[in-house]
């Protein structure tokens, strides 16, 4: 069979693949199927069949699958830009770049019919050159050169913008395949001897040093990475077939090496490329966008795709293109959309052109034929690495076309000339059965370039490559398949929330009733998430965004409020195994709404936190943290806060301090160190002490806080009027690593499993503990060292609002501290309950009673201590206030419970810059009475 027959059954074997295309995007958009909607495809493979016959009467020779390739490669990428044009600023594109096609076919034909002798370019190789560096140059005129996306690479002249490195780089290729067929043997020859090993000298060197050099120039004035490297490696390639020397392979890559790390440090858009390629999900919403958006949707695309038109890089769909989807970004596109499966074919059609292409060099008659077919075959293939690599993330993204399928003239045409002269050389090779493998046996190694050496050359870079490829397939294969879930279920994944949006999400609601959050079905099918108890318990609620993600119990009940955990029936599991949507579960939380007002209430116009528990269970009845915000605004306040810094107020407000916060606890850790006293026998309620102003403990001073002297006092008095010198006796007493282990007892330096994030509250290491610090640690103050040489361990305690509530719980729950719960129970849409919390204990930190004893003395704090504005009529209320002491301003605490005989509060209390530990002990007293009443102890 003919090399023509062969390529026209290729061209009839891609012909449905692209058609089929064009048809399921038509269906998707609901559209018929007639001459209408599939016309393009129909053109598309018409020009082809002028190609081919063109190329039957001009290069009857040449290769038979560089146009079928060329054809499906085109073919694809039409319509993807079809299928995102109407979501872009160009809705005529996809029409556009059908035109550019024809023309580019056009110049294809134009250069087999005009360049009958490849070998005759050798003749104006300088002149060529000339005119390449001045194309390469162009765009830095001004005038005429155009910045767009940060790269001056364009020229524009009236309403006509052209990229001159797209045919540049052609116009090079063709420069340095008569330069160095000419000087080849020149190249080959290494005289400088040094030791065993023979280098090549300065001239030698020269052509490469020149060649990096104005590579160099376009990364410094045009800023395009992408041409640049692709320019040099290109070079390299050229450089090695021809010479066969792998040592100009080593100095060129070095010399890249050298460039790259130049150009970090040089210009701050190569640090911005290089930090997003390493982490864009540091700055998802700026830098970072369009890889995020990438690494989200090929996720999205899992094996076998969502479908053409059905993803969501391209437009659509709830989601906002990714910017500049139709040309450097087209891949995420196709990934989504065609799954792994036509991620990785797209690759191979790639690597298939490589072979053809070297095949084509391999059989080509002369050293100038060989190398321009190398070279521009490299062209194609290295350009199409370079930009999968990049938005894949496998090397940092360069702003390049991908090959035949970007959208984008310039590109397109460039293609289709280099098509033109690899028929061109093909046909002018040696016969239809001399291939690579063969045809180092029918010539002899002392022709031209020796088909050998040729051979063996073009094998190690096809090998190189195919191993390129098969990384970018691996990569794929990591982000679509092996990874896919994880990126699914990030919180941030706006993809994932705007297919949730056409699902209704469960709701969140109080214990007594008050929803916090549910869904609202729209006209257009979809659903809106809605907070109607507006900003009560919202850092509880968390929030759901389709572009910020989730947060809260939105975030870490995610699945369940989707309807895919937490089953409540058989029916359920079937309906979620099938697909079949069904609305999500509702979530109960142990919070009560009027108590959650209260904590919040307390909180007005101040920053800081409040939990409420229920000591017997582990319930958190109130969990407030101020300043707050209202999840309905939550695009505005994540938008505010990243525009205005991580200390602006809309920062704060999204802060949630009940969990995440640490705090020096001050003198309510005295609670901890008073039943670490009392459990080991170390002190009794009646101990005398010396409590002066200040007292020297370990070499340093211990104060009493503003200086008060207190005289001899007992350790319950002590605690009464939270003496610092006493507790710092008592401490000396307790000993470092005593402190520490009932800390720990108490949740300190413990991963507490919580329905939120929760930061792990910390004590140091009880080794790295002076007497001085040991003595300021049991009155509450972190004045350590923290995670220095001296100090490996961080400085403490350092305690959560959530971490001393349940310091008081138990206390008051006769030294039992039980697990902390939010999330009370789990309904599905029928209301059959699936979940029930059920009261679990964390840990015994002392006990019964030693809890009694110490409640006993707490209760002295309210009485006649420094917490008496927490009293409460008619209740024994027993508590501890605290002020942790920094330079200008102090944060106030108060831990109390309620009633002390048989509790069933406990609050929990900081104000940050407060006007003093009374004040918060008042406020803590107005939540305590609500709870108290909400219980009907009161």
């Amino acid at each position: 069979m003919t090399r023509r027959n062969i390529e026209l059954i290729l061209l009839l074997i891609a012909s449905p693949l692209v058609i089929l295309m064009f048809a399921m995007l038509a269906i998707n958009e609901g559209q018929a199927l007639n001459m209408q909607t599939l016309g393009v495809p129909v053109g598309i493979f018409g020009a082809f069949i002028v190609a081919h016959v063109a190329t039957r009467i001009l290069a009857p020779e040449a290769d038979p699958a560089i146009l079928p390739i060329s054809f499906a490669l085109s073919g694809i990428g039409i319509a993807f830009i079809t299928r995102v044009a109407p979501f872009s600023d160009s809705p005529n594109m996809a029409i556009n770049q059908v035109v550019w096609l024809f023309l580019g076919v056009v110049l294809m034909i134009a250069v087999m019919a005009f360049l009958r002798n490849p070998d005759r370019l050798a003749n104006y190789k300088y002149t060529l050159a000339i005119v390449g560096v001045i194309l390469l140059l162009s765009p830095m005129v001004p005038g005429i050169g155009q910045e767009i996306y940060g790269s001056r690479i364009w020229l524009h002249v009236g309403g006509f913008s052209f990229q001159p490195g797209e045919i540049a780089k052609i116009i090079i290729v063709l420069f340095l395949a008569g330069y160095l067929a000419q000087n080849r043997e020149m190249l080959s020859v290494f005289t400088w001897h040094v030791g065993p090993f023979r280098l090549p000298d300065i001239r030698t060197l020269l052509p490469l040093l020149l060649m990096w050099g104005v590579a160099m120039l376009i990364v410094v004035f045009e800023k395009d990475l992408g041409s640049a490297l692709v320019f040099f490696l290109v070079f390299l390639v050229m450089l090695y077939v021809a010479t066969g020397k792998k040592f100009y392979l080593v100095i060129g890559l070095g010399l890249v090496a050298i460039g790259g790390v130049g150009a970090y440090f040089a210009f701050d858009h190569v640090q911005t490329r290089v930090a997003t390629w390493l982490n864009p999900f540091a700055d998802a919403q700026n830098t970072g966008y369009q890889l995020v958006q990438t690494i989200y949707s090929l996720a999205d695309g899992d094996l076998f795709g969502t479908g053409i038109g059905r993803g969501m890089a391209g437009g659509g769909n709830g989601i906002t293109r990714i910017p500049v989807v139709e040309s450097d970004f087209i891949f995420a596109a196709i990934g989504e959309e065609t799954g792994l499966l036509g991620a990785a074919g797209l690759l191979l059609l790639y690597l298939c052109f490589a072979i053809r292409g070297f095949v084509t060099a391999a059989r080509a008659k002369s050293d100038v034929s060989s190398l321009i077919g190398a070279g521009l075959t490299s062209i194609i293939v290295l350009q199409a690495f370079i930009i999968v690599g990049g938005v894949t993330r496998l090397i940092p993204l360069t702003g390049i076309t991908l090959p035949f399928v970007s959208q984008g003239g310039s590109s397109l045409l460039a293609a289709f000339i280099i098509v033109g002269f690899l028929l061109r050389c093909g046909d002018e090779g040696t016969g239809s059965s001399s291939e690579i493998m063969n045809t180092t046996t029918i010539i002899s190694a002392n022709s031209v370039l020796g088909r050998v050496s040729l051979g063996k050359r073009l094998t190690h870079t096809m090998i190189v490559f195919s191993l390129m490829f098969a990384a970018l397939v691996a990569n794929l294969t990591l982000i679509m398949v092996v990874q896919a879930s994880d990126y699914q279920n990030t919180a941030a994944n706006n993809h994932t929330m705007a297919r949730e949006s056409k699902t209704e999400r469960g709701t969140i609601s109080t214990y007594d009733g008050t929803i916090l959050a549910q869904s609202v079905k729209n006209d257009d099918g979809t659903y809106s998430r809605v907070y109607p108890a507006g900003d009560l318990a919202s850092h509880v609620v968390g929030y759901t965004s389709s572009k910020y993600g989730t947060s809260g119990i939105e975030a870490s009940y995610n699945d369940t409020l989707k309807g895919e955990k937490n089953f409540a029936s058989i029916t359920d599991v079937v309906n979620s195994l099938s697909g079949v949507g069904t609305p999500g579960n509702d979530v109960t939380l142990s919070i009560n709404s009027q108590i959650q007002q209260a904590a919040q209430d307390a909180l007005a116009n101040d920053s800081g936190a409040c939990v409420v528990m229920d000591p017997k269970t582990g319930a958190v009845l109130a969990m407030a943290s101020a300043p707050t915000y209202d999840a309905a605004d939550i695009d505005q306040v994540i938008a505010d806060a990243a525009s205005s810094g991580a200390n602006s107020t809309s920062s704060s407000e999204l802060y949630n301090r009940a969990t995440q916060a640490l705090y020096a606890p001050g003198s309510t850790f005295k609670i901890i160190s008073l039943a670490c006293a009392l459990q080991e026998g170390i002190a009794t309620e009646t101990t005398m002490f010396e409590s002066p102003s200040s007292m020297d403990i370990g070499n340093a001073t211990v104060t009493n806080f503003e200086k008060h002297n207190y005289g001899t006092i007992s350790l319950a008095r002590a605690t009464e009027l939270s003496s610092n010198v006493v507790f710092g006796q008592l401490g000396v007493q307790i000993g470092a690593e005593n402190l520490v282990n009932y800390a720990k007892l108490f949740g300190f330096n413990m991963d507490i499993d919580f329905d939120l994030p929760l930061a792990t509250s910390v004590m140091p290491d009880a080794k790295d503990m002076t007497t001085w610090e040991t003595a300021w640690a049991a009155a509450g103050e972190p004045v350590g060292e923290s995670k220095t040489t001296n100090h490996p361990s961080p400085a403490g305690p350092q305690a959560t609002v959530l971490e001393m509530a349940l310091a008081g719980c138990g206390i008051a729950n006769g030294g039992a501290i039980m697990q902390p719960y939010l999330v009370d129970g789990i309904y599905n849409a029928d209301g059959k309950r699936s979940y029930t919390a059920t009261p679990k204990k964390l840990s015994q930190a002392v006990s019964a009673d030693t809890a009694s004893r110490v409640r006993t003395v707490l209760e002295g704090v309210v009485n006649n201590g420094t917490g008496t504005s927490a009293q409460i009529n008619g209740v024994t209320v027993a508590g501890k206030t605290g002020t942790a002491e920094h330079d200008g301003y102090n944060d106030v605490w108060f831990v109390g419970m309620a009633p002390s005989e048989n509790c069933n509060v406990v609050v929990a209390i900081v104000i940050e810059k407060g006007q003093s530990s009374e004040y918060a002990a008042s406020k803590a007293r107005d939540v305590m009475k609500t709870a108290l009443e909400v219980q009907g102890d009161l």
